[in-house]
């Protein structure tokens, strides 16, 4: 019958290859995030307006403009 799933030929070896090699370039892209996430975590920390009580977690960029600025004041 039309549409049915016994017709559909199986996957290719490079078919599975293919999704393998995307598997693993997702998991280096998930490790990169997380470690840059971390970075930014610790450039947080070290920031004095950054780890004020009343203050939201900065975003990505306020980090980083405010690091800029620490460092251009020192």
């Amino acid at each position: 019958p039309a549409g049915s799933r016994l017709s559909c030929p199986p996957k290719s070896k490079s078919t599975r290859q293919g999704k393998s090699v995307r598997l693993n370039i997702n998991a280096r892209e998930r490790r990169r995030m997380h470690d840059l996430n971390d970075a930014l975590d610790e450039l947080r920390s070290v920031i004095p307006y950054a780890h004020s009580p009343s203050v939201r977690k900065l975003s990505k960029i306020a980090t980083l403009l405010l690091a800029k600025n620490y460092i251009l004041m020192q």
